[in-house]
């Protein structure tokens, strides 16, 4: 299915201003330095979006490469790393099979954009696209697996508000049972959007699969070019003792 959301990159970055870039540097920042075993100075964004942390990186002064499928917002990063003077370059590719011209340093997919990644052969496949693109020694991190699907408030309905200027971006996210067998859900995310009285809705739905904890260490093993740094909290690089949808998976390139 052709996305409504993904080809709104101004509402959506608006709708996901919330985040705290840079915050979230730091925290790439203090992995690097506890975990990395190579010297760090570029880094990808795999489904970077409008890519406020590779902005925030390239800020810093690391090379920086975001990678999506989606044009419309490959050409927003463009305008906006212009508007702010970063030298950032993109890649249309898909997250599952990819290939870089030169290997980066660090890498790292958001927002638990890796549930994108829809059955356990293209996870293989996405492992293997990572690898080939890493430095060995690199790190990978991963934010927000779906580790908390056995909490009822998990599959709830989530609703936020956010404005820029005379814009009003309403989100709703959601995630919703399908196929217990085979561990898919359906996800549906819905952006009401209020453009200065101009009003509009964009919603996607798509059927997607959870990778469990375990089964998770499991491809990482078959897979064979990382080894498995740890699951960790979201916000202060702390090993996780307890279920929690912030959380970071971290992985090595051997």
């Amino acid at each position: 299915m052709k996305s409504q959301i993904y080809n709104q990159a101004k509402y959506y970055e608006i709708a996901f201003s919330f985040i705290d870039a840079k915050k979230q540097g730091d925290l790439f920042e203090k992995f690097i330095k506890k975990y990395s075993k190579t010297d760090v100075k570029s880094v990808l964004d795999l489904a970077c979006g409008t890519a406020l942390q590779l902005r925030e990186m390239a800020k810093r002064g690391y090379e920086s490469i975001g990678l999506d499928a989606s044009m419309k917002m490959l050409d927003y990063l463009k305008s906006e790393s212009k508007k702010e003077e970063l030298k950032v370059e993109t890649l249309r590719a898909d997250i599952n099979k990819f290939k870089l011209t030169r290997k980066v340093d660090f890498a790292y997919i958001m927002m638990g954009s890796i549930i994108y990644v829809k059955n356990n052969e293209l996870f293989l496949s996405h492992l293997n696209s990572v690898a080939d693109s890493l430095n060995n020694g690199g790190l990978y991190l991963i934010e927000n697996l779906a580790i908390n699907w056995a909490d009822p408030s998990f599959f709830k309905p989530q609703h936020w508000i956010m404005k820029e200027g005379k814009i009003k971006v309403k989100t709703t996210y959601q995630i919703i049972p399908k196929n217990p067998l085979k561990q898919t859900v359906t996800q549906i995310l819905k952006m009401e959007v209020d453009d200065n009285g101009k009003k509009m809705e964009f919603i996607d739905k798509d059927d997607l699969k959870i990778i469990f904890p375990e089964e998770l260490k499991l491809l990482v093993d078959k897979n064979s070019k990382f080894e498995l740094v740890g699951f960790f909290e979201r916000n202060d690089a702390k090993l996780l003792k307890n279920v929690s949808p912030d959380n970071i998976v971290l992985l090595r390139k051997k």
